[in-house]
C-alpha cells in the first residue's frame, strides 16, 4: 500500500498515546462520514492486516474521529468500505 505524507493521520488512543495511520479512504454513508485506516504500527484488538473503521466528526472547526460502537452499523459501514474498495479496484484495472 503507497504511503504519502498527506495521507498520515495521527490520532491519540484511550490510552494518551499518539498513534500513526494511513487514510485509505474517506466516504459518506447515511450522511455520516467515515475514514477507513491501516495502522502503521501495533494496536490493541487490530490484526496487521485490518482496517480500522472510524466516524468522522466535524467540530469547533477540526475533526474528531471517533469509534462505531454500534457493531450492526460497523458491519453496514464496513461493506460500505468493501463495495467501495472493489470499485476502486476495478477502476486501476480497468486503466491498466
Amino acid at each position: 500500500m503507497e504511503q504519502t505524507k498527506d495521507t498520515i493521520i495521527t490520532l491519540i488512543d484511550e490510552n494518551g498515546r499518539e498513534v500513526e495511520f494511513d487514510l485509505v479512504l474517506s466516504f459518506d454513508y447515511e450522511k455520516r462520514r467515515f475514514a477507513a485506516l491501516f495502522p502503521l504500527e501495533d494496536v490493541e484488538n487490530v490484526a496487521d492486516d485490518e482496517i480500522v473503521l472510524l466516524e468522522i466528526i466535524r467540530e469547533d472547526g477540526g475533526e474528531i474521529y471517533r469509534p462505531i460502537e454500534n457493531e450492526v452499523y460497523q458491519d453496514e459501514v464496513f461493506d460500505a468500505f468493501m463495495e467501495l474498495w472493489e470499485e476502486m479496484d476495478e477502476d486501476e484495472d480497468a486503466e491498466e
